[in-house]
């Protein structure tokens, strides 16, 4: 998953975030090899790169921690058990 933040278009366009991009074979892969289903694993990935445009980062270990508590908190609202339990 990839996230683009909208930048310089405030003025035209207050709501847009930005963009995410999936790639729909490699999801198809991983959800296979991780033993999820597919629309599962779209679901958490769309929510991870949403996060993403809202500021959540991953890249230090407290910030993975609040955007892991944030993914699982919004996939539990669609069904979705925790992606990060074994």
């Amino acid at each position: 998953v990839l996230s683009f933040p909208a930048t310089g278009l405030a003025a035209i366009a207050p709501d847009l975030l930005g963009d995410i991009v999936l790639c729909a074979p490699v999801i198809a892969i991983e959800a296979r090899g991780q033993g999820k289903r597919p629309l599962d694993h779209w679901r958490h990935l769309t929510v991870h790169g949403v996060l993403h445009l809202l500021g959540f980062d991953h890249a230090e270990d407290a910030q993975a921690r609040l955007m892991e508590a944030a993914e699982c908190a919004a996939l539990a609202t669609l069904g979705v058990a925790d992606p990060y339990q074994a």
